[in-house]
């Protein structure tokens, strides 16, 4: 079943055929076509048949879980997935997000939440960065200017929020939505802490204005993200290069890169 609509695809991913038709009827009204997928299996072929721009997951599924398709689905598509769980263990969060998630809402839940959750995903970009030119290949031109504001430098870390490229040593660095705009936070507010809820807010994106706040739940996600975002930079917990954590208060910038 689907509706349709005038912002894109939609896929809705449970096995409750409740909750499945509480999302079908709150995705259409929000703009989209909704196509619905009772199975992990059904799920993932309707996100490769369709490219949805968004992908609403549940965890326990009849066939395997919530995680395994989430995997499954980022092999080859960018849908946001928007992750679904009646647990709230961080445990569920942490697997979640590792295996691709961009946020995750806890049931039950509100309509209204589900919306403001998938338009803050939806003022994120979805590419994570521009692929690398070949070696030797000249660069694209861009004005001096517009290139010193887009370029982040920390020791030998270097983030380019314009084409939303990370290097570390000259090579490389993979990081997912959330830790790519969590990292440019902190390098953008070099002297400054920034709070776990502060950072849910860049999550959401500038102009979040629903009226809802950060929850517990919002700064475990920010915890995970921050975790990850650290094993990828190969930090020494006890000497941190890159992020530093301000107890009770939240991250900044480490002050110096050993």
């Amino acid at each position: 079943m689907s509706e349709t609509g005038a912002r894109g695809t939609a896929v809705v991913i449970e096995d409750d055929a409740d909750i499945r038709f509480l999302l079908e009827v709150t995705l259409g009204q929000a703009g989209f076509t909704v196509t619905t997928a009772p199975t992990g299996q059904a799920g993932v072929d309707a996100v490769r048949e369709l490219q949805p721009v968004i992908t609403t997951l549940d965890i326990s599924l009849p066939d395997f879980d919530g995680f395994e398709v989430a995997r499954r689905i980022r092999a080859f598509s960018d849908t946001y997935i928007l992750m679904l769980t009646g647990r709230a263990e961080e445990i569920d969060t942490l697997l979640g997000l590792e295996a691709g998630a961009d946020d995750y809402v806890t049931k039950p839940f509100r309509p209204r939440e589900i919306r403001a959750r998938i338009e803050a995903l939806l003022r994120r970009p979805r590419a994570v960065a521009a692929e690398a030119p070949p070696v030797g290949s000249p660069a694209p031109p861009q004005a001096p200017e517009a290139q010193d504001e887009a370029l982040l430098v920390h020791g030998d870390l270097r983030l380019d929020r314009d084409a939303r490229v990370v290097e570390l040593g000259g090579k490389p660095l993979e990081l997912t939505r959330s830790e790519f705009d969590i990292l440019t936070a902190l390098l953008s507010n070099p002297r400054r802490v920034l709070s776990k809820s502060q950072l849910a807010g860049v999550l959401w994106s500038e102009g979040y204005d629903t009226g809802l706040e950060a929850t517990d739940a919002d700064r475990r996600s920010v915890e995970v993200h921050v975790a990850n975002l650290r094993r990828k930079l190969g930090e020494d917990a006890s000497s941190p290069r890159y992020v530093e954590t301000v107890r009770g208060v939240g991250y900044r910038l480490a002050l110096s890169a050993r």
